[in-house]
C-alpha cells in the first residue's frame, strides 16, 4: 500500500447528527436512506407554491423551539436553527462537552452557500413596508454564512479554530480538511459539517438563474442522476454536523470512533463546461487517494456528486473511471440524494453521514427513483446491497467549479493504514 510523504494527523469521526428531509437522527436519517425512502414532494413552504421550481426536500415538522434557547432562535435562521439542532445531537452522539478550563481545545468549522436567506428577506421587507426602525439589529448577522459558526461556538463555549467555507457545494467535504488541519495543530477536537435553508421566496428565486435546476412537477422524476431522463437536480434544505477528534485524544476518552478521515484533495475547474469537470474531479479523487495511502483497488464504495445533468453525469463517471482505472466498473456506486434533494453545500456532508453509517453496516444504500443508468458505473438501485465495506470514497462539485473527493476508513480498521 502506497503512504503519502506527509501523512495528516489521524482524524476520527466521533458523533454525527443529521437534520434531513427524509429523517433526523442517526438512526432515523440512516434507515431512510437504507431504504431508499423518497422524501422529494411538491413545495409547500408560504411564498413559494407559485414559483416555477415545484419540487424540492423540505425538513418537515422540524420545531426549533425545543432544540433551541429562545435568545438564541431571534438572532438566528432556519440554516443556523439546522446547524444548532445538528450540533448537539452529534455532541450527544460523540459524548463531548465543551470544558470551561479549557475552551481552546474545541473549534468550529461549517460550509455554507446560501445563508440565512429566509430571515433577510423577511427584515428586508420589514425595511421596505414599514421603515429602518422596523428591522431587528440581528439581521446584519443572521443572514450571514458564517452564523451558524460563530453561533455554535458561543452557545457551546468552543474557543478554538472556527472558520467557515463558502466555496460552493465542495465545502462540505472541504471542511473535513480544515479540521485535520486544526488537530494537526492541537486542537483535539473540532465540530464541523454543513446545513443549509434555501427554500424561502428569495433563495428560491435566486435558484432559477441555475440552469442545472430541475422545473419538473413529479416528485419521482424531478431528481434522476445517471439516467437518460435525467433533468436537472432538486434542492434540499438540512444538513448535518460532526465531531472529528483526534485519534488519541478520543481513545483517551473511550469514545466511540465511528469512522476514519483518511484522505482529502480539491481542485477548480470553473464554469466553462460540465464536461470539464471530469479532468479536475479526477485529480481531486487520485489527490485524496495519494492522501489516504490507498490504491484505487481498496475503493469498496462511492457516494457520488449525481448532479442529474447528463454532461455533468457522464463527466463524473468517466473521472471515476479515469481515477479508478479498471477497477471503476466494479466499484458500487450511489446517490441517497436522488430521494431527498441535493441541499447544496449540505449536500456532501448528507453523504458523509450515509457512508459513515454504511462502513458501519456494512451496506450500500440504494439511489431512489432511478432503474436503468446511461453510464458505464455500478449504480444501485432498487435496494440496498450487503457488501464488505472498508473504505469509501465521497464525491462533491460545486455549480461555481469546485471539486472534492474525501476517504473514509472503516472504524475498527486499526488506525491509519
Amino acid at each position: 500500500m502506497r503512504r503519502s510523504s506527509d501523512t495528516p494527523p489521524r482524524a476520527v469521526i466521533t458523533g454525527a447528527g443529521v437534520i434531513a428531509p427524509n429523517g433526523s437522527g442517526c438512526d432515523g436519517f440512516w434507515k431512510a436512506v437504507l431504504q431508499g425512502t423518497v422524501a422529494l414532494d411538491r413545495v409547500s413552504r408560504e411564498g413559494c407554491t407559485h414559483l416555477p421550481l415545484r419540487v424540492a426536500g423540505e425538513v418537515r415538522g422540524f420545531e426549533p423551539e425545543p432544540l433551541v434557547e429562545s435568545r438564541f432562535l431571534v438572532q438566528t435562521d432556519r440554516f443556523t436553527h439546522f446547524a444548532m439542532a445538528a450540533a448537539d445531537l452529534a455532541l450527544e452522539d460523540a459524548r463531548l462537552t465543551g470544558d470551561p478550563q479549557a475552551p481552546f481545545t474545541i473549534g468550529v468549522t461549517t460550509a455554507a452557500g446560501s445563508g440565512g436567506g429566509e430571515f433577510g428577506q423577511r427584515e428586508l421587507q420589514e425595511l421596505w413596508g414599514n421603515g429602518p426602525h422596523f428591522v431587528g439589529p440581528y439581521q446584519s448577522i443572521a443572514w450571514f454564512y458564517a452564523a451558524s459558526t460563530g453561533q455554535i461556538s458561543i452557545r457551546g463555549g468552543f474557543r478554538g479554530p472556527c472558520g467557515v467555507l463558502a466555496n460552493d457545494e465542495a465545502g462540505g467535504l472541504d471542511v473535513f480538511a480544515h479540521a485535520r488541519r486544526a488537530l494537526g495543530h492541537g486542537t483535539r477536537a473540532v465540530v464541523t459539517g454543513a446545513t443549509e435553508a434555501p427554500l424561502a421566496p428569495y433563495s428560491m428565486v435566486c435558484q432559477l438563474g441555475y440552469p442545472e435546476l430541475s422545473l419538473a412537477e413529479d416528485p419521482h422524476r424531478a431528481y434522476l442522476p445517471f439516467t437518460e431522463h435525467a433533468c436537472g437536480f432538486s434542492p434540499a434544505e438540512g444538513g448535518a454536523m460532526f465531531v472529528v477528534e483526534d485519534e488519541d485524544w478520543a481513545r483517551r476518552r473511550d469514545a466511540r470512533i465511528r469512522a476514519q478521515v483518511v484522505g482529502h484533495a480539491s481542485t477548480f475547474t470553473g464554469t466553462r463546461s460540465w464536461e470539464h469537470s471530469r479532468q479536475g474531479l479526477a485529480r481531486a479523487i487520485q489527490g485524496a487517494l495519494d492522501d489516504a495511502g490507498c490504491d484505487p483497488e481498496e475503493v469498496d464504495v462511492v457516494f457520488a456528486d449525481a448532479l442529474g445533468v447528463p454532461a455533468a453525469d457522464q463527466a463524473e463517471a468517466l473521472a471515476i473511471s479515469d481515477a479508478l482505472g479498471v477497477r471503476a466498473a466494479d466499484v458500487p456506486v450511489t446517490a441517497p440524494k436522488a430521494g431527498f434533494g441535493r441541499a447544496f453545500s449540505a449536500a456532501s456532508a448528507l453523504d458523509v453521514a450515509a457512508a459513515v453509517f454504511a462502513l458501519e453496516h456494512g451496506a450500500v444504500p440504494p439511489t431512489p427513483n432511478v432503474a436503468e443508468v446511461r453510464v458505464d458505473l455500478d449504480v444501485v438501485t432498487g435496494h440496498a446491497r450487503s457488501v464488505p465495506l472498508r473504505t469509501a470514497l465521497v464525491l462533491s462539485r460545486g455549480l461555481m467549479g469546485c471539486n472534492s473527493a474525501l476517504v473514509l476508513r472503516r472504524a475498527d480498521d486499526g488506525g491509519h493504514s
